[in-house]
């Protein structure tokens, strides 16, 4: 399958499954045993990972950088990320349980290295040790509250509110800054909040004018500094149309 293919880890990155959340409680041995059964593999930037209604059934574990979940509408113009993976996240678990193809893109967001395990051993693990089991239920139950949630933010509130309230997800408070302020490094890239917030590029755009227009966001070199977080952080309260 396109994009699935063997490769072989940066020399700098070790080959160790011990940062991965599901195997936090797992005795050194058997978390060893499991790191022999792996595939390694480096993907750059933008390269996928897996592909939608791909065949394989891999799970596939983040050693470092960050992997995205996304789809695209139907003519392809429109991308909806449905989450970002990061260093001891997984993902591919939906297919190695039910032997169906795969339900969405997952692309690296960053230079990225990943392990990938087998459905069969992954399964093996789940029944053999009982913390990783629980520790998969656990994540199964984290990806239905987030998709509830998702819905609900979709169904109600609305897009502005939405890109509000992703601004502040990204921002940051720091030593040397004014107070009630916050930065935002590297500036967000249309696309991309689009895509995380399920509006489009034009609705983000006009947005954050607006925001600048009133004063609230001002780009400084390689940065955007939020000079009233108090007020956009109202502003993102106000979460239902028409409020």
């Amino acid at each position: 399958m396109r994009g699935e293919r063997e490769s072989s880890t940066k020399a700098s990155v070790r080959r160790t499954l011990a940062g991965v959340g599901l195997f936090a409680d797992l005795d050194e041995g058997a978390r060893q045993a499991l790191e022999r059964r792996c595939a390694w593999r480096s993907w750059h930037p933008g390269e996928q990972i897996i592909d939608r209604e791909g065949e394989s059934t891999d799970v596939y574990f983040v050693v470092c950088g960050r992997a995205q979940v996304m789809d695209y509408s139907e003519n392809g113009q429109r991308a909806v990320i449905f989450d970002e993976i990061g260093p001891g996240g997984c993902f591919g678990e939906l297919s190695a349980i039910d032997g169906e193809p795969r339900s969405a893109h997952i692309v690296a967001g960053c230079e990225t290295v990943t392990a990938s395990l087998g459905s069969e051993a992954f399964i093996d693990a789940l029944f053999q040790h009982r913390a990783v089991g629980a520790a998969f239920l656990r994540r199964l139950t984290e990806m239905v509250r987030q998709s509830t949630a998702r819905i609900m933010d979709v169904s109600v509130v609305a897009a502005n509110n939405r890109i509000y309230a992703e601004l502040l997800r990204r921002a940051k408070l720091g030593p040397g800054m004014a107070p009630n302020t916050a930065v935002i490094r590297p500036i967000p890239v249309h696309g991309e909040m689009a895509a995380r917030v399920s509006t489009s590029r034009e609705t983000v755009a006009r947005a954050m004018s607006e925001l600048a227009h009133r004063g609230m966001l001002q780009r400084e070199h390689d940065a955007l500094v939020i000079t009233d977080l108090s007020q956009l952080t109202s502003l993102a309260a106000k979460h239902r149309d028409g409020l």
